[in-house]
């Protein structure tokens, strides 16, 4: 297997990124790297040369760059070059820690949808209370959506789940505004209808924004515009608790001090649920290869993660199930 990574992506690129692959490098003995880059700034950072392939260049999408005229007009950015080394079949996946719009766009313009696919997706991993997390898609790749995507999500999503999660019976929920099968407007309750007549898949219905960190279900499926927004939510929220948790310790005093360090265990252990660094990266679903996006901000562990994600679906074969599932039934999500 082949990993073609975007060196220079992120916050804190390249020394994270060469540091967590790297690490998963040791780990994952049939794994090679291409990584592609400012050779004068990664070769430095490179312990051990092992399976590692550095392909150089000093071109790279910024941030405030435009996602789709930066990858049609920088044609040696590191992220464009990781996507072309997919799409010509010298990679079987791709990773960015770089601008979420460009790694859309890097991926439907260069990789390719799969056929059957309308608008591939993008999904997250978040946390839930009992540390098992759940998948919720799409989270921001499309502004609207119609029914029948929504239908394509469920069904990627539950194939996700099933061979990278290992749940042997994902339960697909739809997020609503309400848990009643006639709650929502036309768009969620047409989708409600169709998830139920779906064979193969377990869904539970309805969903709520406030039971998803509960783990409600382990697959949520919404419109871009609500995954996001409700992505947004939750990530504002863990950042929020962990700062009062965090004031009323430094702030309270003697007494303050003590209980926080008698509760360090504990505090540690919220901490942990929240984060979703073990999680890896969120998916492109859709595409015609793995293409992931992991966080901007994030450390060498993340990209770990990451690169063990990619391994698990590669291996899972979850992309070739998802092209003969609808190969083998065009008509399950209709045109609406």
């Amino acid at each position: 297997m082949k990993i073609a990574v975007d060196a220079m992506g992120g916050d804190h690129a390249p020394e994270v990124v060469i540091q967590g692959v790297e690490r998963a490098r040791d780990e994952l003995k049939d794994v090679e790297f291409l990584l592609y880059g400012d050779e004068t700034k990664i070769r430095p950072l490179i312990k051990n040369d092992e399976r590692l392939t550095l392909v150089h260049t000093t071109e790279k999408i910024n941030s405030d760059d435009e996602p789709v005229r930066a990858i049609r007009t920088k044609k040696n950015a590191s992220m464009v070059l990781a996507a072309q080394a997919v799409k010509n079949g010298e990679a079987d996946a791709c990773f960015s820690l770089g601008s979420t719009g460009a790694l859309l766009a890097a991926g439907l313009f260069i990789v390719g949808r799969i056929k059957g696919i309308d608008r591939p997706g993008l999904m997250p991993t978040l946390p839930t209370l009992d540390g098992r997390g759940f998948n919720m898609l799409d989270v921001g790749a499309n502004a609207e959506n119609r029914a029948a995507q929504l239908i394509q999500y469920a069904i990627m999503g539950d194939f996700y789940a099933r061979d990278v999660r290992g749940i042997k019976a994902p339960r697909i929920g739809l997020l609503n505004n309400g848990t009643e099968a006639n709650k929502g407007d036309e768009l969620h309750q047409t989708t409600y209808q169709l998830l139920s007549e779906l064979p193969g898949i377990d869904f539970i219905g309805n969903v709520e924004s406030d039971s998803l960190l509960r783990g409600v279900a382990d697959v949520v499926v919404t419109d871009g515009f609500t995954g996001n927004a409700t992505l947004k939510a939750i990530e504002g929220t863990a950042k929020s608790i962990m700062h009062l948790v965090k004031d009323a310790i430094m702030n309270g005093g003697v007494k303050g001090k003590l209980g926080g360090l008698l509760l360090q265990k504990q505090v540690r252990g919220i901490a942990s649920t929240f984060d979703v660094s073990s999680y890896g990266g969120a998916v492109l679903l859709g595409l015609k290869a793995p293409v992931v996006k992991a966080h901007g901000g994030a450390d060498a562990d993340a990209v770990y993660y990451t690169v063990k994600q990619i391994d698990a679906m590669v291996k899972g074969q979850t992309l070739t199930k998802v092209v003969d599932w609808f190969s083998a039934h065009p008509v399950t999500a209709p045109k609406d």
